[in-house]
């Protein structure tokens, strides 16, 4: 079968990781007499070159080694095309990746491209941005912020910040329209999540499905910081979808429900991140989902 491949890999060079990388790609991707080339992926996630670079150049897959907000920024630019994307998960929480049961694991990432099946995943908009799997307005997204201007990156650094915004976290004043309902509220944060989980197999919506044309809402409320704890452990156990016509909806410490798109009015001034990456934030927000946004390859 013809293939050819554009690998996408993040420029900083001089890491015996990257040099790694870029053999493994290369020795593998010759094995299996595909043409292929690596491209890199650029600061400003400018990739609009890409739609006619694939039909002169009859590309047919695109991979991207990188996290989520580089997959979100390439795959955001191929919507409606007929391309196969895959992941060679390189980030610090590679959501997105986990959440179709990618292995971070070069090797068993590239078996996956080589092997694996594209299927189709939503995604979704908020106001006019993509977004391939996960958004956050409030604790998570000062979290994003904070760590972003961090000089060292990872996992301990990320949980580092993720304590210290802890005990200085504030809830924020929201109104949510969906449907026919409105209701305020005052939560630490919201996540609008198409994938279950931050990152790292932190789960957030344990009942989200990557095609099922449907976003999950989770709002963790105001409530007392050890009450807090306790709450979060519990969405990430049991997660249970809650109904508006349910007496008890509005007496629940986290709100879970499910929608195909969503008006939030951010009366607290919450910050936001997309896909892990902190964005300017906005006095209200549309979000709705894309079904069937773009091919993933997976198992």
């Amino acid at each position: 079968m013809h293939r050819n491949i554009i690998y996408f890999i993040n420029p900083i060079s001089g890491t015996k990781g990257k040099k790694q990388l870029v053999e493994i790609i290369e020795e593998r991707t010759r094995k299996q007499f595909f043409a292929f080339q690596i491209l890199s992926t650029n600061a400003e996630g400018d990739y609009r070159f890409l739609k006619d670079k694939i039909a002169h150049e009859r590309i047919t897959d695109v991979v991207i080694c990188g996290g989520d907000g580089t997959v979100s920024q390439i795959a955001g630019t191929l919507i409606d095309e007929v391309i196969n994307i895959g992941i060679i998960p390189m980030g610090s929480g590679n959501g997105l990746a986990l959440a179709a049961k990618i292995p971070r694991d070069i090797n068993k990432a590239l078996d996956i491209i080589f092997k694996g099946k594209p299927s189709f995943v939503d995604a979704f908009f908020i106001n006019s941005t993509f977004s391939c799997m996960l958004c956050g307005l409030g604790f998570d997204a000062q979290v994003a912020h904070d760590f972003a201007r961090q000089k060292n990156r990872g996992l301990s650094t990320y949980i580092k910040q993720t304590i210290r915004n802890f005990f200085s976290a504030k809830p924020y004043l929201f109104e949510i329209i969906n449907k026919n309902q409105r209701f305020s509220v005052e939560a630490y944060f919201i996540s609008i999540a198409n994938s279950n989980q931050f990152g790292n197999q932190f789960t957030i919506a344990p009942k989200a499905n990557l095609s099922d044309g449907l976003l999950d809402i989770v709002i963790v409320k105001k409530m007392s910081k050890i009450k807090l704890l306790w709450a979060i452990l519990k969405q990430i156990k049991n997660g249970e979808i809650a109904e508006y016509n349910d007496g008890s909806f509005h007496k629940k410490d986290v709100l879970y429900f499910q929608t195909s798109r969503l008006l939030i009015n951010n009366t607290g001034d919450a910050p936001l991140h997309i896909d892990g990456d902190p964005t300017d934030t906005a006095s209200k927000f549309a979000i709705q989902v894309i079904p069937r946004a773009f091919k993933l390859l997976q198992e």
